[in-house]
């Protein structure tokens, strides 16, 4: 438990009402109970609730990076507010006792260790099935066929749009492609049918009809690509089942396909004892999908990789699903897991132990920052040409300096090449505003996280800033 913090309870709460309710329960006192074990890898207690009888809560830290949580409450959040008070008391200093392990736990820990001792018996005896799971040829060919109809139908729908032209999209016309969009949902291709609702969502609701219109001809640029890549793709697995799946790009997961932690370990996508540090966060809403998305870009201190961290909450099970936080303290992973993707990847983790930063820290990422703006204008060119790639690629810049030309601030590399900063349409929140408060020893030789995109309008790449990064803090322009 030498590791747990204040800031690793905040991650594992549900959410912010979770946290403030289980620093609520130590605020007023009300544990009456407190107790550790004398190897200090299990904390427990009672806390007061409704009813006569304390609930009994307690965490088990036997595990450091998979711990596991108890508690007596009926309470369908987990972990409950009272074992997040349990251990905001703990790491706030609440005065613990030293008491034996109660009987219920013991009993527990023991059933735990005879079921790994068996697991590792079986496994050196060979007994353990590693046999990959054979999928349903049958199955799996009607699914192919229905997936091929589906892109078959899209293509019907986005050839319509464009026959009928941008303008002509009326209410009416509107109303039955979202009926039709509706259809999509039969032909197991989740990611397709919502890139195509993006699309009909954005052409309803915006009012600046000159912007929008010039992002629905990239919208449907990108659908037409999915149409023909995807049936290329999907012909060829139809005729082949036994080729595996695409782990070069994200086609898959455009396609709606949710990767199993399984099938990434089997296609090597995953990495051993990472640590990672989150450079920026925000949360925002996606109508057309109908979901909450949190979102974080993180760092693998290692190699400098960064990978988005993301997770979804329809907004019919949000208050069930766990909503996540700004992060300022270093992930040790056990196993990072990364899907196929292009500059920023999706990554995530199960198991795994907090630590706070270092002042080394602050230097290994700062060393990871691009240096040369003529390489990164053409990584990340090259990246927005291909449609059906990321069009918001984050990185990491270092600069010699940070100025003003007219109206443009501008970073500038060491070769005197310069990248235009600028506000950008898909963070729909400003951070160029906060430049003039920066001092001036931030302005000279130093890191910043920008999300780049290409500005239609004036046919320029533009890059947001997100965080400065210093010899001894992370400075967060959005949140």
């Amino acid at each position: 438990m030498a590791t747990m913090t204040e800031a690793y309870v905040d991650s594992v709460a549900l959410n912010a009402a979770a946290i403030k309710n289980g620093r609520d329960l130590v605020k007023k006192n009300s544990f009456p109970k407190l107790c550790r074990s004398e190897d200090e890898t299990l904390i427990f207690g009672e806390c007061k609730g409704s009813g006569k009888e304390p609930y009994r809560c307690s965490v088990d830290f036997l595990k450091p990076d998979s711990p596991v949580f108890r508690c007596s409450c009926p309470s369908r959040q987990f972990p409950c507010k009272h074992i997040l008070g349990l251990m905001y008391a703990y790491v706030l200093g609440k005065e613990f006792q030293v008491d034996a392990i109660p009987q219920d736990i013991a009993d527990k820990r023991d059933k735990a260790e005879k079921r790994e001792e068996k697991k590792k018996e079986t496994a050196a005896a060979g007994e353990e099935t590693a046999v990959k799971r054979k999928p349903n040829k049958s199955a799996l060919a009607k699914k192919r066929a229905a997936q091929l109809e589906g892109i078959g139908l899209l293509e019907k729908l986005v050839h319509q749009i464009v026959q009928n032209g941008l303008a002509g999209l009326d209410a009416k016309t509107a109303k039955m492609m979202e009926d039709q969009a509706k259809q999509l949902g039969n032909y197991y291709i989740p990611g397709v049918q919502a890139a195509f609702r993006e699309l009909l969502f954005n052409l309803r609701t915006s009012e600046d009809r000159e912007r929008v219109y010039t992002e629905a001809m990239d919208r449907l640029t990108v659908l037409q690509s999915l149409v023909k890549k995807s049936r290329d793709y999907l012909t060829e697995r139809q005729q082949n089942p036994e080729l595996p799946p695409d782990t070069e790009s994200s086609l898959e997961e455009r396609l709606g396909h949710a990767w199993q932690l399984a099938e990434l370990r089997e296609h090597g996508l995953a990495r051993h004892q990472a640590e990672l540090a989150q450079l920026t966060f925000r949360s925002y809403t996606d109508e057309a999908r109908g979901e909450y998305v949190d979102e974080g870009f993180w760092m693998e201190l290692q190699s400098g990789d960064i990978f988005a961290v993301r997770s979804y909450r329809p907004f019919r099970a949000a208050k069930h699903l766990k909503e996540e936080d700004s992060f300022f303290s270093v992930v040790a992973a056990k196993e990072l897991l990364v899907y196929p993707g292009d500059l920023n990847p999706r990554a995530r983790w199960e198991d795994m132990t907090v630590r706070d930063m270092k002042p080394e820290d602050y230097g290994t990422i700062r060393s990871h920052a691009r240096r040369s703006y003529v390489e990164v204008v053409k990584t990340v060119k090259n990246q927005l040409k291909n449609p059906l790639s990321d069009k918001h690629p984050v990185m990491l810049l270092h600069y010699a300096k940070l100025g003003r030309i007219g109206e443009d601030y501008v970073l500038e590399d060491e070769q005197g090449k310069r990248i235009v900063l600028g506000d950008i349409p898909a963070l729909g929140q400003s951070s160029t505003q906060l430049l003039p408060l920066l001092k001036h020893g931030d302005t000279q030789d130093q890191a910043m996280l920008v999300m780049f995109e290409h500005d239609f309008a004036d046919g320029r790449l533009l890059a947001q800033p997100l965080t400065l990064m210093t010899a001894s803090e992370i400075v967060r322009f959005i949140y």
